[in-house]
């Protein structure tokens, strides 16, 4: 298994030979092996290990292993003690997503402290077949079929072309010894049902089982790079980015066989579930908009408009309006920081810049969001206009028109931020004090 190993790092993963390494260890079969095979590679790496605290003494022993095996092999070791039943309660999450969440968390504070390349994980070709049945038991894309990656970002698994069978004979026949987590026995949760119950059945069936197991995977990776590069080429024609707006546009779409998976491959990454929520969102009424945990989805008239949760804020709720008085400069705003300043000229004339008479405001200033009935006197002409009529003629999307915000005088709007000043309050031959109000993002 060493000379294998050795093969295929030199073959495919060579960086390793020559960078700083993390190694994951938990004190079980799995990731003590792969420690020692790092250490009779000769690669320079550390050892990392997360005391969770779930299995009381258990856990506690486990760690005293870990700093024995360091000290036995001559190895850097990091150990982190989680409170991870607290970490749980408070997110609401699974003791397995509570433990992964936190274990690479730390792992990436490592990398960035002491500098580190890459973390090693001892994840299996088991692992990975039980990973392939939890997805496909669940019902997921053509991605949750392809497996747990051996490279993803800095996070390496040498052994995925190892199974558990040969890790253990390679541990008894180098007379390793390592730490059996009591939980790996239960079959309470899923994994290990299939571990335990399924998968030797399985094996039974077809003793190849995970050679044929990688043969398909294979496959189902090279469908997926055909299925991203179609997806890439509709992405092209449908999908337009304007501000930090993702557009979609409907018509275009709809044009497509197999709309539903196209949008689905779209949208796919931003954490959505309800897809046939989301599919009927083409037909609906302008308006109707869905949210997942990090984004809202939104039908505008020809197009579905995807923005980020946090960015749609304009003003804080305990805020209706952010005042400006005539002593302060510059003043923070949520669309950036807005600056004025005496000035005796006029220049650099653009639309996030507007030149007005100050004796015609009335301090302090406000900035708010723009209401129902709202109206203003565009600069160049003498006759008002309601800020809607103004909005449908710039033909702002429904989500423009939110982040809309008003600087006013009393009740008076002296500009459409980003937008138009107001005409009442232009600089004429009349003018004594000019001031230049202008935003920077």
């Amino acid at each position: 298994m060493l000379q294998k190993l050795k093969t295929h790092i030199n073959k495919n993963l060579a960086f390793l030979n020559k960078s700083k390494l993390i190694l994951a260890i938990s004190g079980g079969l799995d990731s003590v092996v792969l420690a020692h095979l790092c250490k009779a590679l000769d690669l320079d790496f550390s050892l990392a290990h997360c005391n969770f605290n779930l299995r009381g003494k258990e856990s506690n022993a486990d760690e005293n292993f870990v700093l024995n095996l360091a000290e036995d092999m001559n190895v850097e070791v990091f150990i982190e003690s989680f409170e991870t039943e607290k970490f749980t309660e408070k997110y609401k999450v699974s003791t397995q997503m509570a433990a992964r969440e936190l274990r690479y968390e730390w792992f990436e504070e490592l990398s960035v402290q002491f500098g580190f390349d890459y973390i090693l994980t001892a994840h299996h070709a088991d692992d990975n077949l039980e990973t392939f049945l939890i997805n496909l038991s669940r019902g997921t894309g053509i991605e949750g079929l392809t497996g747990i990656p051996e490279t993803n970002n800095a996070i390496i698994r040498p052994l995925l072309n190892f199974s558990r069978s040969e890790i253990e004979d390679y541990a008894k026949a180098n007379h390793i010894q390592w730490r059996e987590d009591s939980s790996n026995a239960s079959t309470k949760y899923l994994r290990n049902k299939l571990r335990h119950e399924v998968i030797p059945k399985l094996k039974e069936i077809t003793p190849q089982l995970l050679q044929n197991f990688k043969k398909t995977q294979n496959h189902l990776q090279d469908t997926m790079h055909i299925v991203e590069d179609a997806v890439l080429r509709i992405q092209r024609k449908v999908v337009s980015i304007e501000d930090d707006i993702i557009k979609i546009n409907i018509k275009k779409l709809q044009k497509l066989s197999h709309t539903k998976a196209y949008l689905y491959e779209l949208l796919k990454e931003f954490n959505f579930t309800e897809w046939d929520d989301v599919y009927d969102l083409l037909s609906a009424q302008s308006g109707k908009q869905l949210f997942s945990g990090t984004h809202r989805l939104l039908k505008d008239r020809d197009f579905l408009l995807l923005s980020e949760i946090n960015n749609d804020v304009i003003l804080n709720e305990s805020e209706e309006s952010i005042h400006i008085v005539e002593s302060i400069k510059k003043f923070q705003i949520p669309l950036g920081i807005l600056f004025l300043e005496p000035t005796k000229q006029l220049n650099s004339f653009n639309e996030s810049t507007i030149y007005v008479d100050k004796d015609l405001l009335k301090f302090p200033l406000t900035v708010r969001q723009w209401k129902k009935g709202d109206y203003f006197y565009p600069f160049g002409m003498q006759e008002k206009k309601k800020l809607s009529k103004f909005f449908k003629d710039e033909k702002l999307s429904l989500i423009e028109k939110e982040q809309i915000l008003l600087l006013c005088s009393e009740d008076d709007i002296v500009w459409i931020i980003n937008r138009r000043a107001d005409n009442r309050f232009k600089v004429d031959e009349k003018t004594n004090q000019i001031l230049k109000i202008s935003l920077q993002k």
